[in-house]
């Protein structure tokens, strides 16, 4: 795990959570910014699992070249 992929897993994580207690306690706002820094939690989780994908696939690349 890299540390886009941890970023994003702690992101999802800290946006469910706001946005569950947006929603519990009535505070639109907080409800949305939990939507969003969900968002943006799986959109660094998938950059981080695009960023492994091609690391592996490179370095596959270098060992068969030597």
């Amino acid at each position: 795990m890299n540390k886009h992929e941890s970023k994003g897993a702690f992101d999802k994580l800290q946006g469910e959570t706001k946005r569950t207690l947006g929603k519990l306690s009535g505070n639109e706002s907080l409800e949305a910014e939990g939507n969003i820094d969900k968002g943006k939690g799986h959109a660094e989780e998938k950059l981080g699992h695009a960023k492994e994908k091609l690391s592996s696939k490179f370095n596959d690349h270098a060992d068969r070249m030597r």
